[in-house]
Parts: structure tokens; C-alpha cells; sequence
């Protein structure tokens, strides 16, 4: 996620800004209905596809607005290269662990984690970049491990899937950001599934020996879903960048909880999943938690726009 750039003018709304991020977390959101629509392929099937086609897809743009030279510099820059291999890594246990979760009918779970992972986010915060935490972020970490513990007496196992995406994706995002000022949205994405497709092959090579694949075997439509899985993991993305761009930060952290909503929604009221009392508790302190971390990210927020204010006009 990138950060606007300073200006002295105060951050404002653009319309063009919301639509593209709505438009990119609302598709986010709409990604189960979408990896369910690929049935009967199993998720190493389904990632494996992904990660091809997504390469594909990413090479056509980079044709297409002939950015080649700056791909070509960033893997000239073999430190560059290889923190894009990690990031690599952590994006992949989030896919697979994602399609698992959506194709064992754990969409309820899979929310959760994208609920937690600003929670993930502050702890790593504190963890990997030694920040300091304000009061409110420390009760918001607080309520939120309670949280987890209810949870795990309703699932009677630690919500693993869970856990699993908020640590991979708040780990993706750290490496992201720091990237994220010479690496753009298309040129990462290009390169992490360069890494990623010795993988993909390999897993797909395993898939079709042990049960087989069914990218031709289910008619034409089926094989047409698979092969859109290049364009569905891209469009988003580059709709977040475009996002990203025209939005303060404290707007793109509201409007990132759209996504679990989305499929917390879905999972619910439309597939049916089973939601036990427990775990409708569990879910209700983590939105207490998510409150209270969006009350302290709104009061900063407005603190260091009045403090640049008074800044410039000391400097006046």
C-alpha cells in the first residue's frame, strides 16, 4: 500500500480515489464467489493456474505500455530481487492457504484473518520496525487476543487459516511498503510469479499424476474461468494502485474492511455457513478491537494534519 505524497494542501476525497478502491476491495470480496465457481479443481490446481496466468496477463500489460526497461532494472538489482522472492513466498502461502479455506467451505475463517490483519500490522509494527505504540493500540491488540482465544474454544483448534493469511499478507504488506517507492503494482506482481512459477509447474505436474487436472475436462466455460485467473488477480490490483494514489491512508484503512465484509456476508447469509453463538462472540470483540484501532488511526491522523498545518504556518 503506498502513501500520498506530502502536500500542503489538505487531503481530500477524490471521487475518481473511492471508486477505484471500492471497486478493487469490493472485488476482493467477491473472490470466494469466484474460486467456488471453479470447482472441481482442487487449490493447488487452482494457484497453479493462477500463478501462470497471472505472469501471462502481467506480460501483456508490461508489452502493452512497453514498460520492459523498467522491469529489466529492477532485476538488475539482485537485493531487490531477492526481498521480491520473499514477498513471493509469503503471497503464495497466502493464495494457497486462501483457495483452501474457500474450496473446504472455511470462508467464515478466511474473513477473520483479513479482520485481524491490521491488528497483525501494528504487532509487526512493533515487532519488526521497533515502533512505539499509542494507548488505544495496545487495548485494540489486547481485545483482539481475546478474541482469538474465544475463537479457538469454537473451533476447539487455534483458527489457524486465520492466523495463517493475517501473518502472510501483514508480512507481504511490510515488504511491500518499503519496495513500493521504486517497484510498481505490475512490475512486483510480474516478478513474484516469475518466482512463483517453477512452483506452479511443479505442483501442477503433482496435481495431474495424483487426481488429475481439469483444465480441459469440464467444457469450455470452465476452461475460460481458469484461464481469467490472470486478469482476476490484476485488474484489483492495479484499481488499489490507482486507488492508493488519489486517497489519504487513513481512507484506503477504512475502506480495506470492505473485503472481509464482503465475504463475511457472503459466507454467512448467502453459502450458509455455520456461525455458533461462540463464534459470533469472537467475531464481535475482534470488531470491537477493529474500532477501537480506527478511532486511534482517525485521532492521529487529524493530530498530524494540525500539527503540519501549524508547521507552515510558523514557517510563514
Amino acid at each position: 500500500m503506498s502513501s500520498p505524497g506530502a502536500s500542503a494542501v489538505p487531503e481530500k476525497l477524490s471521487r475518481s480515489g473511492l471508486l477505484y478502491a471500492f471497486g478493487a476491495y469490493g472485488l476482493w470480496g467477491l473472490f470466494p464467489l469466484y474460486f467456488l465457481m471453479l470447482e472441481p479443481a482442487t487449490p493447488f490446481e487452482v494457484v497453479g493456474y493462477r500463478i501462470l496466468f497471472s505472469l501471462i496477463f502481467c506480460a501483456f500489460l508490461i508489452a502493452v505500455t512497453r514498460n520492459w526497461k523498467k522491469l529489466f532494472a529492477i532485476m538488475a538489482q539482485r537485493k531487490l530481487m531477492l526481498t521480491l522472492g520473499v514477498a513471493a513466498v509469503l503471497i503464495y502461502i497466502n493464495w494457497q492457504v486462501f483457495i483452501i479455506a474457500v474450496l473446504s467451505n472455511q470462508i467464515v475463517e478466511s474473513s477473520l484473518g483479513y479482520f485481524i490483519n491490521p491488528i497483525v500490522t501494528v504487532v509487526l509494527g512493533v515487532l519488526v520496525l521497533r515502533e512505539k505504540l499509542r494507548p488505544l493500540q495496545w487495548v485494540a491488540v489486547g481485545i483482539s487476543f481475546i478474541a482469538v482465544m474465544v475463537l479457538t474454544v469454537s473451533y476447539g483448534t487455534i483458527p489457524w487459516i486465520s492466523l495463517t493469511l493475517a501473518a502472510s499478507f501483514g508480512l507481504y504488506g511490510l515488504i511491500k511498503k518499503r519496495t513500493g517507492g521504486v517497484v510498481d503494482a505490475i512490475s512486483g506482481l510480474t516478478i513474484e510469479t516469475i518466482w512463483m512459477t517453477p512452483v506452479a509447474i511443479i505442483q501442477l505436474i503433482i496435481v495431474s499424476n495424483v487426481v488429475g487436472l481439469t483444465f480441459f475436462g469440464y467444457g469450455v466455460p470452465h476452461t475460460l474461468l481458469l484461464a481469467s485467473a490472470g486478469i482476476v488477480t490484476a485488474v484489483p490490483l492495479i484499481m488499489f494502485g490507482a486507488g492508493a494514489r488519489r486517497l489519504p491512508l487513513t481512507a484506503i484503512g477504512l475502506i480495506q474492511y470492505s473485503t472481509p465484509v464482503f465475504s463475511f456476508c457472503m459466507a454467512v447469509f448467502v453459502l450458509h455457513e455455520p456461525m455458533p453463538p461462540v463464534r459470533w462472540v469472537g467475531f464481535f470483540i475482534i470488531w470491537v478491537a477493529l474500532i477501537v484501532l480506527t478511532t486511534d488511526m482517525l485521532r492521529n491522523g487529524k493530530a498530524n494534519r494540525l500539527a503540519r498545518a501549524a508547521e507552515e504556518l510558523t514557517i510563514e
